[in-house]
This record gives structure tokens, C-alpha cells and sequence, in this order.
């Protein structure tokens, strides 16, 4: 999923959750090519204008979608590939679904009444949106229950729904999506990373280059710094993407191995093919904080 802001207000952390979320809910319905939204971040003022213009609804609500596709009754995207091939983009490279406004004073209003984390209400927010672009909706009983299960279904696989987060295909599923953003002028070789938290959340990750070769970000690490830069530092499974079969290197081993030496490491490549070790079987005789701890206690038993 590709996601493009445009100009209102600003909440850089939130976009990667948006982009998560999105990600999710695209795999949830079972559509793996890249498609593209555009995303409007507003208040209850801005919100309220756009109801009232688009809906004759003069009030602020909490999110809203404007697909591009007009799919038929009943339809949702996984049944309607002609008429996703109809809305591809040649500039963006990806099919178009259409545009999403939210009001964040609203996504922070919701988490409070609900007594849930605002990452939780906003992915929630997302995939609601999502979901509608691609066909979905809730005017009857049914259809509630069907979109509703959808969503919970998204939630569970990037972690803030009610199980404890995806499994290992889901994840899988995830380090694929996240290879298709890779920054890779120079390699041309894509590689994506979903990361699971302890408590279920994930954090996706590609690998970005640089024309100074030395500053290049490996897939593996821009998820762990992403995820350690939002405060979660306990990490249990890493799934790595790319074309052919590629194993995390060395720095991204050891940065892996500051905070989770016992991370279970799946790589895929090509028609599927999956591998599995854990990284204390990549990294034997790792260097760590006790190594540092172990050098001073025998400086100063010297």
C-alpha cells in the first residue's frame, strides 16, 4: 500500500501505524498488489466542512472514505481484479483506491472514551476506511457483522486486536508488503521486514540506500529502530522479504541481538520459499552488554 499525505495537520508518528494498518487490511482482504491512498489528517473544523460539502452532514465525525472504484452491490476488491486493472496508476505504479480524511482530535477523543491506546483507536480508524474503499459497508445487520470481522481480522495481524498478534504467516505476508517501498537505486534489490513485538505489535521495515554506500539501512534495522524509537524493546519474531534468499547480515544481527538474542529469524524469497533460525544459531559467541559487564568486572578485579 502506498499512502500519500496531503497537507493538514501534522503527526509524523502516526504514519507509520496508517501505513501498517493499511497494509493490513490489504492482505486481510487478500489483495497483494500495490495499491495507493491518499490520506488527509484534519481537525473537527475540516472534517465537518468536507460532511457538509460531500454528505449535507453538518457535524464532525471521525473518519471518512471516497473510493475511486465503483464497485457492484455486494462486491468487495478481492471479486472486482477488472475493474482494479481499470483504476491502475502508470504515475504511481499502483491502483488507485481513493482518498481517506480523518480528524485527529476525534481519534483522540475515541481512544479516551474507549480506554484504549491511541496507536489502537487510529489503526482502527484506518482499516475502517480501508475496508470501505474496497467495497465494504455496514447499512444492514449483515453487513456490519461481515465488515466488522474484517477489521478485527487486520487489527490481529499487525497486533491490536483481541489475539496476541499474527502468526508467522501473517508476518510473513507483512515483510513482502513492506519489500514493495524499499529505496534500492543503486542494488535494485528490495528486502522488507515485519518485527513482532512481545505484546503482539509489529513494526514493518525496508531497506533504504544511500549514494554513500556506508549509510545504507538494512530492512532489519529500520524496524528495530522504529520500534525502539516507540518504546518497545522486546522483540520475539522478525520476518525478512526479498527475491532471492537473504539472511540478515551482521550488524543486523548484533542489533538484534541488544535487545532479543533469542528472536526467532524467518526469511522468504521467490515463489514462497520460507527458512527459519534462531539468531543465536546465526550469531554464535555473541558480543553483548553482559560481554561489556564481564570486561569490567575483570578490570577491576585486576
Amino acid at each position: 500500500m502506498i499512502i500519500e499525505w496531503i497537507p493538514g495537520l501534522s503527526f509524523p508518528d502516526w504514519a507509520d501505524i496508517v501505513q501498517t494498518a493499511a497494509d493490513a487490511a490489504l492482505l486481510t482482504e487478500g489483495i497483494t498488489e500495490t495499491c495507493s491512498v491518499t490520506v488527509w489528517l484534519t481537525d473537527n473544523p475540516g472534517i465537518r466542512q468536507i460532511n457538509k460539502k460531500t454528505r449535507s452532514v453538518d457535524k464532525a465525525t471521525d473518519v471518512l472514505s471516497f473510493p475511486v472504484l465503483h464497485l457492484h452491490p455486494k462486491a468487495t476488491l478481492k471479486h472486482s481484479r477488472s475493474r482494479m486493472r481499470a483504476a491502475y496508476d502508470d504515475h504511481l505504479n499502483a491502483v488507485m483506491l481513493g482518498d481517506m480524511v480523518m480528524s485527529a482530535p476525534m481519534v483522540n477523543r475515541q481512544a479516551a472514551a474507549f480506554k484504549r491506546p491511541i496507536a489502537r483507536e487510529l489503526a482502527y480508524m484506518t482499516v475502517h476506511a480501508v475496508f470501505h474503499l474496497m467495497g465494504y459497508d455496514h447499512h444492514t445487520r449483515e453487513d456490519k457483522r461481515e465488515m466488522r470481522a474484517m477489521e478485527e481480522k487486520a487489527l490481529n495481524r499487525i497486533g491490536l486486536g483481541e489475539s496476541g498478534g499474527p502468526s508467522d504467516e501473517e508476518l510473513l505476508a507483512l515483510a513482502r508488503s513492506a519489500m514493495r517501498r524499499a529505496y534500492t537505486p543503486y542494488s535494485h534489490f528490495n528486502v522488507g521486514a515485519a518485527l513482532k513485538c512481545a505484546d503482539g505489535r509489529v513494526y514493518l521495515g525496508c531497506n533504504i540506500e544511500n549514494a554513500s554506500y556506508g549509510l545504507t539501512n538494512c530492512a532489519e534495522r529500520t524496524a528495530v529502530f522504529k520500534a525502539v524509537s516507540d518504546g518497545a524493546t522486546d522483540f520475539t519474531v522478525i520476518a525478512v522479504a526479498a527475491d532471492a534468499e537473504a539472511w540478515p547480515c551482521g550488524a543486523c544481527r548484533q542489533v538484534l541481538n541488544e535487545f532479543a538474542p533469542r528472536i526467532r529469524v524467518l526469511v522468504t524469497w521467490g515463489d514462497n520459499h520460507v527458512n527459519e533460525a534462531p539468531l543465536s544459531e546465526l550469531l554464535p559467541h555473541s558480543f553483548s552488554s553482559g560481554s561489556l559487564m564481564d570486561a569490567s568486572e575483570g578490570l577491576n578485579n585486576g
